[in-house]
Parts: C-alpha cells; structure tokens; sequence
C-alpha cells in the first residue's frame, strides 16, 4: 500500500491531550535558530528543541489572539509563564521545562534587539523558576558487573558491537551522542585513548580502559558486517557504522539494545539507559578516589558546578550506608 502524508479514513485518533495548531512563526525564529548553529555550534536536536519551544509560545499567544511572537510584550510572556505554571500544578509541564523554554525566549529576544527589529527586550524583566536538582539516577557498580558480564556472553558481530559500546561507555562517561557518533579518526594510534568533539565543537581526550581497549579490539574486525555494499562511503567514517538508513547506529537504537540487555542481566530495564550509565561512571570514579577536576574534564563539563551534583550522590549514599550499618542509627545501644 502506498504510503502518503494523509490519515487513512476511519482511523481512530489517539486518546489524550488534543495537540495545539501550529501557529506560525515569524520569519525571524528561522535566522535565530542558523544563528545558534553557525555562532554557537549547536546541535540538530538543540536546533529543534528550539523550534519546539518558541512555536509553543507562538500557538499560546495565537490562541489568546495576544501579539504575535516577534511583537509580544513582557505581559504576554508573563501570562504564557503562568499558563505553564498551571500545567505545573497538572503535572503537566516540569520547572525545567519552564526554565528551558524561558531561556529560549531570553535568547531569541537578545537576538531581535541586536538585529535592530526591536528596540527593547521583553524577556529581560522575566523572573526565572526555582527548580531543584535532582539527584542523578545510577547502577550499584555489581549491576554495573552484571551488565557488563551479559555482554561479554554475546556472541557474533551484534554481541561483539554492544559489548564494545558498552565497555567504552562506562569508560569514559561519553553523552550517547558521542558514543554512537565516533568517527574511526577518533580512535588515537596506539589505541589507548579517544579523542571526542563534544558540545560547541570543543574536543577533549579521553582515556580508555584495557577491558574498553579489548573489546574494541574484539569488534574492530566485525566493522565491514554493518555496511551495505554501495553505501560505505557514508558508513565507513563511523567507528559504528549500521546498515540502517541513517548509516550510523541511533541512540535510540542502542538504548533498546541496552534494555535488552538488561533483562538477560537480570536488572529492570526501566533502570537501565545510556546516561545513567554515565552517571554510573562520574558516581564510581568518585567513589574510588577520582578528583572532581578529572571527572569534569572527561564528561566535558564546561562548569564544575554541573559535575558537583555527583558529589551529592556519594555523600548520600554515605549518609544512607551510614544509617544502615551505624550502631547508633537505628537505635542501637545508647550511654546511660
């Protein structure tokens, strides 16, 4: 059957909430988003991401017929804070979404005042949400074993690949956009260590272990099996390179594998995703001993204030081990 843009007639919508018409936007969001790519190095998703953000407030402000996005006024920005200031209370929208769509707005407004197409900024007055840090969800280092164990079972080219992305990602505490993104050039010569373009383009070295050096090893001969004759000349830059049409194994791709393999683990596969395992990696590196600078450096954190949340991890598992194992903790035996 051929496929078109169409819904089949009959077909049933999807229950929940109704989608908002897409109001447009002005032709200033599409200069604004080349601007944060070109200036500032962002990426594909944070472009979207962008889009997404700005195209919500324009279908708030489209519907409460208030001024169109580009000639909104702090006003108007304020009633859309407290629109989703309501959906908060709903659970419906998240304080970090709120804070991320405000700083979207600051942006974008920064970027028309110094294109001269508006003369003040309606953004600058906004009060921006207190949001609390979650603490990061991570792996006890024996499901960390148990996961990397149930790789190391896998046989094939498959298993060889996992068990290879695996070994890395634990690592290094690479984002699984790098990870899934190497390029073979990464890899430096001796192979003891990557070199890895992270975000605005910045590049920093990190180093692998001998278990991540091995099972690379293992892979790097399986490489050609994921390319499709004809096309390697798109595959072959990446170190994981899939028949897929993208050309390159997904991130979504490999963190359906790593549920996968979480169940043959024994581990809740809901627990189990690309970034708890690099929280896994800050966590345990500072739990051994790890200097927070080093850790930074290897995450490429621009601001070690991003990496300290790790610090909050390790001491509230040492308040809890604390409390299990300490005799005065749960009502031990007390001096008279």
């Amino acid at each position: 059957m051929a496929v078109t843009g169409e819904k089949p007639t009959g077909a049933k919508a999807r229950p929940g909430r109704p989608r908002k018409a897409p109001a447009p936007l002005p032709p200033w969001v599409d200069g604004f988003l080349d601007m944060i790519v070109a200036e500032r190095a962002a990426s594909a998703n944070t472009r979207d991401a962008y889009r997404r953000d700005l195209g919500d407030v324009a279908a708030f402000l489209a519907a409460q017929a208030r001024p169109a996005l580009d000639r909104a006024s702090s006003d108007d920005l304020r009633a859309y804070l407290d629109h989703l200031a309501a959906d908060q209370v709903k659970a419906k929208s998240s304080v970090r979404t709120v804070a991320r769509r405000l700083s979207a707005l600051r942006q974008y407004y920064k970027f028309l005042v110094s294109e001269g197409v508006r003369a003040e900024d309606p953004a600058s007055v906004l009060d921006t949400p207190r949001q609390g840090r979650p603490l990061p969800k991570i792996l006890g280092e024996a499901d960390v074993v148990a996961l990397l164990a149930a790789a190391s079972r896998r046989g094939a080219p498959e298993g060889r690949r996992l068990n290879a992305l695996l070994e890395i990602l634990y690592a290094t505490g690479l984002r699984v956009s790098e990870l899934v993104g190497l390029p073979v050039a990464a890899l430096m010569r001796d192979g003891r260590a990557l070199v890895v373009r992270g975000k605005g383009g910045k590049e920093r070295l990190v180093p692998l272990s001998v278990p991540a050096r091995e099972a690379l090893t293992a892979y790097l001969p399986d490489r050609p099996y994921f390319m499709t004759p004809g096309r390697e000349s798109k595959q072959q830059h990446y170190l994981f390179p899939s028949r897929a049409a993208a050309g390159v194994l997904t991130r979504q791709r490999f963190g359906q594998l790593l549920k996968e393999l979480a169940m043959e683990a024994g581990l809740p596969p809901s627990k189990v995703s690309p970034h708890v395992l690099r929280h896994c990696f800050a966590t345990h590196l500072l739990d051994h001993g790890a200097d927070l600078r080093s850790v930074q450096k290897m995450l490429g954190h621009a601001d070690i204030g991003t990496t300290q949340i790790y610090t909050h991890v390790v001491g509230e598992r040492l308040k809890q081990t604390v409390e299990r194992h300490h005799p005065l903790a749960r009502g031990g035996p007390k001096k008279g």
